[in-house]
């Protein structure tokens, strides 16, 4: 049921029209929006109790649609609210927001939004992560409402075939001993967004999306190459032989896989040559929530005038 509340918290103020007035009016709303979605974008990485973070983060999505109303919000950056990222499609037709709430256990739930770059009423997609649910998720399409959360961080759009569509690369923490990162496909069939679509092909199978498992210990990569038009990736393996059945163990062996596109596919290819693919925008353009809350709890206990 909780789950549902969060899509109403969503759709409910869908049925305004978007909030009109002067620019600078505007912007000026946009900017004390923004200054509460801090605020509370903290609480929701810092509090202790799960509860608390959740009860935090209701209001952080009420506070978000309420922003998001506000004609022209769609070009308002929201650039100081570290605990959500905001990523616009390279052709600025929509944007992706995203983030994620721990549980008591270990273990995440994510939360998002797409929102389309159109005048008028606010035209936004609430994202409803089903993961939990999703017992083969690299063989299942869904929409917005059964979505394979993550928090994205890079989009890359396709249009080398009849139906263009838009290649996510995801984070996806999992429990305490395992994360996952995803490589997802965006589509838009009769207007809405669906997610998934068999264009990830070989490595044994044609996959819906790809989903890699491994250590929370470890560090994998996952990018994107533009001018190879190519999804680099670490190579994972388990320790031992013995744990092949054991995701939470793998780890990076040093080797590194890819996609290559090819027409309106993406072919897995193997034992890439590194070398010529250094790229020095590898890094990941969101905080952890667990760095984050260590650098706001240091900037809490600062004395003024320190550094």
């Amino acid at each position: 049921m909780k789950y549902r509340l969060v899509l109403l918290l969503f759709f409910a103020p869908l049925l305004n029209f978007a909030q009109q007035g002067p620019a600078t009016t505007r912007l000026k709303q946009l900017k004390v929006y923004e200054d509460s979605l801090k605020s509370v974008g903290r609480k929701i990485i810092n509090l202790p109790e799960g509860l608390e973070r959740q009860n935090a983060n209701y209001t952080f999505i009420r506070t978000l649609v309420s922003a998001l109303k506000i004609n022209d919000s769609y070009h308002y950056g929201f650039d100081s609210v570290k605990s959500v990222t905001i990523l616009n499609s390279p052709d600025d037709k929509f944007r992706i927001l995203s983030w994620n709430v721990v549980n008591d256990d270990g273990s995440y739930r994510f939360y998002g939004a797409i929102q389309m770059n159109s005048t008028g009423p606010l035209k936004l997609y609430p994202l409803e992560d089903a993961s939990p649910f999703l017992k083969n998720p690299e063989d299942t399409i869904t929409d917005n409402r059964q979505w394979f959360g993550a928090r994205y961080y890079k989009i890359i759009p396709v249009t080398t075939g009849i139906a263009p569509y838009y290649v996510l690369l995801g984070w996806k923490a999992h429990t305490v001993k395992s994360t996952k990162k995803v490589i997802d496909a965006l589509s838009f069939k009769n207007g809405l967004p669906v997610f998934g679509a068999p264009v990830f092909n070989g490595n044994g199978k044609t996959r819906d999306r790809v989903v890699f498992e491994y250590t929370s210990q470890a560090s994998m990569t996952v990018r994107y190459v533009p001018e190879q038009h190519l999804i680099v990736f670490d190579h994972l393996s388990p320790p031992e032989p013995k744990f092949a059945n054991h995701k939470e163990t793998y780890g990076p062996d040093m080797s590194y896989s890819g996609y290559s596109l090819k027409g309106d596919k993406w072919l897995y290819m193997d034992n890439l040559d590194m070398k010529n693919l250094a790229d020095a925008n590898d890094a990941q353009p969101y905080v952890d929530p667990k760095k984050q809350a260590a650098i706001d709890k240091a900037s809490i206990t600062k004395k003024p005038g320190t550094f």
